[in-house]
C-alpha cells in the first residue's frame, strides 16, 4: 500500500485539499491547493530527540509522503533550522516545533511531511 492511499482524503487533483497546520499550535503553514503530493522516502530527524544528540547524531525515521512546495514564499508560516547534508529542516514559525519537513538546498524546493502536520481549514 502506498502512502498516497493513507492520505487519499487530503489529496485532490494532486494538491492539498485543505489548509495545512501545525499539530502543536494550530498555526497555518500552507493554504489549500499550494502543495503538490510527492512520494519519496527520505530520512527526517524525529521531532523528539534525547538531550545528548547533536545535529550530526540525530535519530531519524523514513517518511514517504510530502507536500512539495516549489516556492518557499507559498508558505504562510514556516521556519528553517539546522542544515544537515544539503537540507535545511522546516519548523513551525510560531512554536518552533519540528522538523515538519525539509528544504533541499540544491533544488530550492520544500517538502512538508504529511505525517507531521494536520489538515484542517480552521
Amino acid at each position: 500500500m502506498t502512502e498516497e492511499a493513507d492520505f487519499a482524503g487530503q489529496i485532490v487533483d494532486g494538491k492539498n485539499k485543505t489548509n495545512v497546520r501545525c499539530q502543536f499550535c494550530n498555526s497555518l503553514m500552507l493554504k489549500a491547493q499550494e502543495g503538490t503530493f510527492n512520494e519519496k522516502e527520505v530520512e527526517v530527524p524525529l521531532m523528539m530527540q534525547k538531550q545528548d544528540k547533536t545535529a550530526d547524531n540525530l535519530n531519524s525515521e523514513p517518511l514517504k509522503a510530502f507536500w512539495l512546495v516549489k516556492d518557499m514564499m507559498s508558505f504562510e508560516n514556516i521556519g528553517f533550522s539546522n542544515t544537515v547534508d544539503g537540507r535545511k529542516f522546516l519548523v513551525c514559525a510560531d512554536c518552533e516545533r519540528g522538523p515538519v519537513g525539509y528544504h533541499d538546498l540544491s533544488t530550492r524546493h520544500c517538502y512538508l511531511a504529511l505525517k507531521r502536520v494536520v489538515h484542517k481549514d480552521s
